[in-house]
This record gives structure tokens, sequence and C-alpha cells, in this order.
């Protein structure tokens, strides 16, 4: 019996499938990605894969529930604002699941049935940013539009990074907050229009 096929305790073979799932996923996304390439990575049968998620819909939703659970044990409860230490949580995050962090900010985006995942990451990154931002910026329309606009330059920037090979971390968290302060600097020129 080969070391990727023995038998292992039901929660440690779901750890390994939604492992291998996540790298699959992450490689071609929802719609390219068959069982049959999951249960490959994972070095399991169909019939394993099976015992452990009902269908493909079921396994990629563990896959994100995982990355989601990854995100918020990394970087803190919802209440978290966009501070020193904010950037270099999301940092961290990215770069222990960079497989896990693609799939919540790239690729579910492109599947309608999982946009559940996405909208629920913009409310409450949108709600962090508008509890942040109101002590900052005067109540109107250049705080909206600074609230969405911050998460948005802070996750892009982190997939950037990420994709560039994840140059030096503690030079991304300075340039990425350096950013976001930049977001909310032209909000704030509002002020003096």
């Amino acid at each position: 019996m080969s070391p990727e096929r023995r038998r292992l305790p039901r929660a440690e073979r779901r750890e390994q499938i939604l492992t291998a799932a996540t790298r699959a996923f992450a490689r071609t996304g929802f719609a390219a990605t068959g069982l049959d390439h999951v249960a490959a990575e994972a070095g399991v049968t169909h019939v394993i894969l099976y015992r452990h998620f009902a269908s493909k819909t079921d396994l990629y939703r563990a896959v994100l529930d995982r990355a989601c659970d990854h995100l918020a044990t990394t970087v803190g409860p919802g209440d978290t604002q966009y501070d020193a230490t904010a950037v270099p949580a999301l940092l961290r995050a990215a770069a222990t699941d960079p497989d896990g962090f693609r799939l919540l900010f790239r690729h579910a985006t492109r599947e309608p049935d999982f946009r559940d995942y996405v909208d629920r990451l913009t409310t409450t990154s949108t709600d962090v940013a508008a509890r942040h931002l109101a002590t900052a910026i005067p109540p109107g329309p250049w705080l909206d539009w600074a609230t969405r606009l911050v998460p948005v330059v802070a996750i892009e920037a982190v997939l950037t990074w990420l994709d560039a090979g994840q140059p030096n971390p503690t030079t991304a968290a300075t340039r990425i907050h350096h950013t976001i302060r930049a977001v909310i600097e032209a909000a704030q020129l509002s002020t003096m229009e």
C-alpha cells in the first residue's frame, strides 16, 4: 500500500483532500477542475473522495470555508482596523495559504454559485473600513468612496504581491500601508474643496 493511500483517520484524510483540492482549484478554477483532478492530486480514489464530499460543489464550499477560517484566524475578527498590524496580518494569511487566498479573492469572484463568499468578505471589509475611516474622513461621498476602495486596494495589493513571488513581506506591508494611506489622504482632500 502506497503512503498516500494508507488508511488515515477520517479528519486527516479530509484535510489531505482539502489541501489537494485547494491546490487543484487554485490552478484552474472551479469549472475547469474535475474531481478526477482532485483525487489524483490527493492520491486517493473517487470512492474515498465521495466518502467525504457529496459533490464538487460541496468540496469547493469546504475549501472556501477552510480558506475563510484561515483568514479569520490569521487576520483577526471583523472589527480589525486598517492599522499598522492589519496589512502584515493580511500578508501572513496570504503567505501561509496562497492558494486559499487566491480562491477567495480571485476565483470565487468569477463563480456565480459562490458569490456569497465574496459578498460576505466584501461586506465585512467595507464595514471595517467604514468604522475606521469615519474618524479620518468627513461623512459624504468621499468617505463612501474610500470605504469601498481601501479594501479593494489592500486585497489587490496582496494578490499582486503573491503573484510577484512574495518579495520582502516587511517592505510589502509598508508599501501596501502607504498605498492605503494615499487613498485615505485623497479622500481627505475633499475637505479642502
